[in-house]
């Protein structure tokens, strides 16, 4: 039975218990989240608004600002499941929180509310790389539409990319909100992560001289910028260019710069393609995470061996070195990071080729809810694709359909059942089978194999 509960100018909305009156009950322990809503609302109720473009024809939205200043969008489809899927989006992006950036993920992720799944999602109260209050905005989110909107049957927790930083963080934060938990392409082994950033900048710096250039004050590059640095991407791109040539068409480059560039991805493990994202993650990303421990950066590479070069004695030897700060590590690690500490279906997936996010992350998810002992929590599937943002239509229905069978039969998946399902679900249209890309028998390497240990 699906039950949908339009809010109400000055009450909370109708509980679907009232719609059975002597059954009420038997139905609310049906139809409630784990968590109990709070007797009444502590958050003001949303404006019911214009969808934005993307969303299934018949679905509605509704906007709000939460009490931490957080902007969210909520979207409930004209046929609802029942299931509300909370959604914690990627970055972090370091400016100011807009509608704009709800809007965009809706976009990317109609596929979830044409599977009949409500959806909500909070922008976070602030920019950039603050975890644990972007966690606590997911929460809010969820609480809000429980008091406002409706009592889901099912809540899944979805976390993409650094959302899934998010996403764990609020599964161990808020153990009784989350039926499932759904990763995507997701940021799941913690600061390790990001290690090889900070070597991508003392490998350019020490092969390209430029950042900061000479005739700058010099810096830690632990720190990514200086906290009063007016640089902005598109000079940081100019100079790349000057060095590495990578607007320039590669028949064109010198050989200096086709050498340089050779270096890069043999050392640091990355595409072509792909070093100047990383050069600004390392630069302006960075300066945010560092000036959140008070200017002091929370990365090192003082014990790393680089390997790949033309000469790795000579690069060992003359490469910057930066310490760790014990206390930014401390800082860092205890607003972003989990202990795989979560005794729910845990489904996740990441594209093999992902050179934004490693797939070799999944290792470290993996080793955590083992040593837990949630190890039985846990599947995770892979799909052949180089995609980071979205893996395509086809990948995620079957995706939620597990995850959902498994919380309410107790069905738990495979990696081969899901390829199985895709395939059955695209049947009607054969064309895009090809879409179904899931690899079952793949298996992650660790990921010190991928980004040098420390």
């Amino acid at each position: 039975m699906n039950v949908v509960l339009r809010p109400t100018a000055g009450r909370r909305a109708t509980r679907c218990g009232a719609v059975l009156g002597a059954l009420a009950s038997l139905l609310l322990a049906g139809c409630a989240t784990s968590v109990t809503a709070p007797s009444a609302p502590t958050e003001a109720a949303p404006a019911l608004t214009a969808c934005p473009e993307g969303v299934p024809a018949g679905a509605r939205c509704w906007r709000g600002m939460d009490s931490a200043k957080a902007p969210y969008l909520i979207v409930m489809p004209a046929q609802w499941s029942g299931v509300l899927v909370v959604h914690a989006h990627g970055g972090p992006f370091l400016g100011a929180p807009t509608d704009a950036r709800a809007d965009e993920d809706i976009k990317r992720w109609a596929i979830t509310v044409r599977a009949g799944h409500a959806w909500a999602a909070s922008v976070f109260r602030q920019g950039g790389f603050a975890v644990t209050t972007a966690a606590e905005d997911t929460e809010r989110v969820r609480r809000i539409f429980v008091d406002h909107v409706a009592r889901p049957r099912r809540t899944l927790l979805h976390g993409q990319s650094w959302g899934a930083m998010v996403a764990t963080r609020a599964a161990e934060l808020y153990p009784q909100s989350w039926q499932g938990m759904l990763l995507t392409s997701g940021v799941v082994a913690g600061p390790a992560t990001y290690d090889f950033r900070l070597d991508l900048r003392a490998l350019y710096q020490h092969l390209c001289n430029n950042h900061p250039r000479p005739d700058e004050p010099p810096y830690p590059l632990s720190i990514g910028l200086p906290a009063d640095s007016k640089l902005t991407a598109a000079e940081l791109a100019g100079r790349v260019d000057a060095c590495l040539g990578l607007r320039t068409p590669a028949a064109q480059r010198t050989p200096e710069q086709a050498q340089r560039i050779r270096t890069i991805v043999e050392v640091i493990r990355i595409p072509e393609q792909s070093i100047q994202g990383h050069l600004n993650w390392g630069t302006f990303t960075l300066r945010d995470v560092a000036q959140r421990s008070g200017g002091r950066g929370p990365f090192h590479n003082a014990t790393v061996r680089y390997q790949g070069s033309a000469d790795d004695a000579a690069l060992n030897r003359q490469i910057a070195r930066f310490a760790p700060d014990a206390q930014a590590v401390r800082r860092f690690a205890a607003d972003v990071d989990h202990a795989g500490r979560f005794a729910l279906p845990v489904l996740t997936t990441h594209g093999i080729g992902d050179s934004t996010v490693f797939v070799e992350g999944s290792d470290t998810l993996r080793r955590r809810m083992e040593a837990a002992g949630n190890g039985r929590w846990l599947v995770q599937t892979y799909v052949q694709s180089a995609e980071h943002s979205y893996l395509g239509d086809a990948a995620y229905p079957p995706l939620f359909e597990a995850l959902l069978n498994w919380i309410d039969q107790g069905e738990k998946p495979s990696a081969e059942g899901i390829a199985r399902r895709c395939l059955h679900l695209r049947a009607a249209a054969p064309a895009a089978t090809a879409d179904c890309r899931f690899v079952p028998d793949f298996q992650p390497k660790p990921l010190d194999s991928r980004i040098a240990p420390r």
